[in-house]
């Protein structure tokens, strides 16, 4: 008997979204004001709660609740027995009334979603909190910390165990109300608190977190691509020989991330430093190094032609110091004291200072063609504004100018607390070279992902190392290539050590091989992992995110500490032990209730147990969920300057499965406008019969594929009997083929023909 599998191409599918609106005064209805506190009510689990003594309430924006304007929730008002009660779906607040600041004697907040029921009162200690990150991770190995030889903390997040949390918001600065918002010092406030209630449904927690303190931010698309970088003291023809050593190597690479010494430093110019005392500080600097880079247009122009982005490296603390080819102009501008050479003190919530810092300094840069900076250490602890964090402060300033700019931001900066989420990429600094780092770096970018913070960039490899072996260990850095490539953000990077390399090729060739593997799988992947970065715009959910997600109500989701969701669809466990010479290593992994596949084999594995399997230097552990459609693209060298116009569907099932592709220019904030695309995938089966709808997407963003081919590939498939394809008015013969080891079906669709197809298919079962 044969099944047939058709395949419908439609013209165009409208995926309704909205960008993010910041209004910091919620709707009247949200609001019940009882004496001197206020309550409003922003979703059915979220109450804001103020207490104010002169009855004075704060509707400005604060550093990380920007958005109370909210549709207004279903609730009850009662007062009853001299209580103020509220109650929505989920939460029924109780507040005996006009009895001063909240405390744990008049105020009770209980949760009830039908399953789960608890109740908080103020003093209430979390001890379930489920973690979420922390500034850097200088010094660390694994979860040490040798800087203070201590453990490292994180700080709490918005996910615990215990169904509850309370932020306390009476102490942040707030942002006025100017064209380019700036932030001013809070006055004194008794409570500003915002309660999350939401049980075990962790995903409505951090989506209604999303609502009231922006969304995740969407970084430009070639930020997901390969990254270079090394502290070290590059030459222009350096950089270029390494730019060519990927392309030799059929290494993918998208962004060229140059350190500190693209400007002048003491080692390098100590003569210009010498004519001053006190001499500048060489870590701060903002003027072309000419000895290593002696026409920076030139390279940057080369760099763009060459398909790259590039990043300099910045260390702004020192302020503007007097050897700087803009002291000049930038003390003009700030009308300074120059006499005696005083550096100009950086002042970054001096919006005058911000200001001058970009025209003067960097913006004629960016108009030269660097792309974005990394903001590296010397922030400093505290700013000229009370509370101010200068690690926060300095995201937010950099990634608003992008933004004034028209462009879609990207700054690479340390994470500077609640609210940082919307200001990424994060680099988590200097961390050491060991299998134990390696083994810690998966956790701690999935608990990330409970304050939002999806986005990490570690220095992949490890930046500094004490152990010489572990320096030049080619297996360590090979599975550190392979973690990073199923990492939110690849980028290579080490300290100034002749024993560290970071160059691919310059290892054995079994380890080149398995690391151009990974690379190019996370290329392949590309169409998958920028959907999700885009849901984690609309949702609040990370790309990468921990087990507990999906199974809040298992408790071995929460002792599992390696193994990962890599979107909604598939679980990796990164390997993070050395095989000791052997050929394979066994490691197990988890798999939930269902059914799953195994990634590069395509074998099918019963769920609710451990995968116990061996693994060769080039496998990856990765684990496919069935009744998934993966969205692959073919082999690229770079993200920019190329198109999806070939499009590979891998379909895990013999049931049915559906996938919502998403698509936009990949560089302006445009998707913000609903300029984007979402084309959706629908694969169904009935019996023996099949079929796959393809309805595209409303073709309305700047650079849309005019047309699109189509590889489309059936897992875990019997050999059909034959296949015959048929589109528009001309059938096809010979498009199809069978590969018997992996047992995969792959009908090929030709472009240009996207239209209808029916493809008669047999042998499904």
């Amino acid at each position: 008997m044969k099944s047939n599998l058709l395949l419908f191409f439609a013209i165009c599918l409208s995926y309704v979204g909205s960008a993010q609106v910041y209004h910091p005064v919620a709707l009247p209805a949200a609001v019940v004001t009882n004496g001197r506190a206020r309550f409003t009510v922003l979703t059915d689990g979220l109450i804001r709660m103020e207490y104010a003594s002169d009855s004075f309430f704060m509707d400005k924006a604060s550093l990380t609740f920007l958005n109370r304007q909210l549709p207004v929730p279903a609730y009850q008002i009662r007062h009853q027995d001299g209580k103020l009660l509220i109650e929505t779906s989920l939460l029924k607040l109780s507040y005996v009334e006009q009895s001063g600041p909240f405390s744990e004697k008049n105020l009770l907040v209980s949760y009830n979603d039908g399953v789960r029921q608890f109740s908080w009162r103020p003093g209430m200690k979390d001890k379930q909190n489920l973690k979420g990150t922390t500034r850097t991770l200088d010094g660390v190995s694994g979860k040490f910390s040798l800087m203070g030889m201590k453990k490292i903390r994180l700080d709490d997040g918005i996910l615990s165990r215990s169904g509850w949390a309370l932020i306390d918001d009476s102490e942040r600065p707030l942002f006025d109300s100017s064209d380019w918002p700036w932030v001013e010092a809070r006055k004194a406030v008794e409570q500003d608190w915002y309660f999350f209630g939401y049980g075990d449904h962790y995903k409505k927690a951090l989506f209604d977190f999303t609502q009231v303190a922006g969304k995740i931010s969407l970084p430009p698309k070639y930020a997901f691509g390969v990254w270079y970088s090394r502290y070290w003291a590059y030459t222009e023809a350096e950089m270029k020989d390494i730019v060519d050593g990927y392309a030799k190597n059929n290494l993918p690479l998208d962004v060229l991330v140059i350190d500190m010494d693209w400007h002048l430093t003491q080692k390098s110019s100590p003569e210009v430093f010498d004519k001053y005392t006190p001499k500048p500080n060489g870590w701060t600097g903002f003027t072309w190094e000419k000895k290593y880079f002696p026409d920076h247009k030139e390279f940057l122009g080369w760099v763009h032609e060459h398909h790259l982005q590039s990043c300099l490296n910045l260390h702004p603390a020192a302020g503007v110091q007097v050897h700087e080819a803009a002291y000049g102009a930038f003390a003009n501008a700030m009308h300074a004291d120059t006499v005696g050479h005083k550096p100009i003190p950086f002042d970054i919530t001096n919006k005058t200072f911000a200001k001058n810092y970009f025209d003067v300094l960097l913006h004629p840069y960016e108009k030269e063609g660097v792309d974005f900076w990394w903001l590296d250490w010397q922030q400093w602890g505290s700013t000229n504004i009370k509370g101010v964090n200068p690690t926060f402060y300095l995201n937010y300033v950099h990634y608003s100018d992008m933004q004034r700019q028209g462009k879609r931001p990207l700054i690479f900066h340390r994470y500077g607390g609640l609210g940082n989420h919307r200001y990424q990429i994060g680099f988590s600094g200097d961390y050491m070279i060991s299998w134990k780092g390696l083994a810690y770096q998966p956790e701690f970018t999935a608990t990330a992902s409970n304050v939002g913070f999806g986005f990490w960039s570690h220095d992949i490899g490890g930046h500094w190392g004490l152990n010489r072996n572990n320096k030049k260990d080619a297996e360590l850095y090979t599975r550190w290539i392979q973690w990073g490539a199923m990492s939110p953000i690849f980028r290579t990077h080490a300290t100034n050590d002749k024993e560290i390399e970071r160059r691919m090729w310059m290892y054995p060739a079994t380890n080149l091989e398995a690391m151009r593997e990974a690379l190019q799988l996370r290329y392949a992947l590309l169409p998958y992992i920028y959907t999700y970065a885009r849901m984690a715009y609309d949702s609040g959910v990370s790309l990468i995110r921990p087990m507990y997600y999906e199974y809040p109500q298992n408790d071995l989701a929460y002792h599992l500490p390696h193994q990962y969701y890599f979107g909604s669809n598939i679980i990796i466990d990164p390997i993070y032990k050395s095989m000791h010479g052997r050929e394979t290593i066994r490691q197990k992994t988890w798999l939930p209730a269902g059914e799953w596949y195994h990634f590069q084999s395509g074998k099918r594995i019963a769920g609710d147990q451990y995968a116990d399997e061996a693994y060769g230097l080039n496998d990856i552990p990765m684990f496919v969920k069935a009744g998934s459609i993966i969205p692959m693209q073919t082999t690229k060298q770079h993200i920019s300057g190329s198109s999806l116009d070939t499009l590979i569907l891998a379909i895990y099932t013999d049931g049915n499965a559906s996938l919502d592709l998403y698509e936009d220019d990949g560089s302006t904030e445009r998707y913000k406008e609903d300029q984007y695309s979402f084309t959706r995938f629908k694969y169904q089966r009935t019996g023996d019969h099949a079929s796959l709808t393809v309805t595209p997407g409303t073709c309305v963003y700047a650079g849309e594929p005019a047309s699109r081919s189509y590889t489309i590939r059936i897992m875990d498939s019997n050999k059909p009997d034959g296949i015959s394809a048929e589109w528009s008015q001309t059938p096809e013969r010979n498009s199809w083929r069978y590969d018997e080891q992996k047992r995969i079906v792959e009908i090929s669709v030709p472009r240009d023909r996207i239209r209808s197809l029916m493809v008669p298919l047999a042998g499904l079962h």
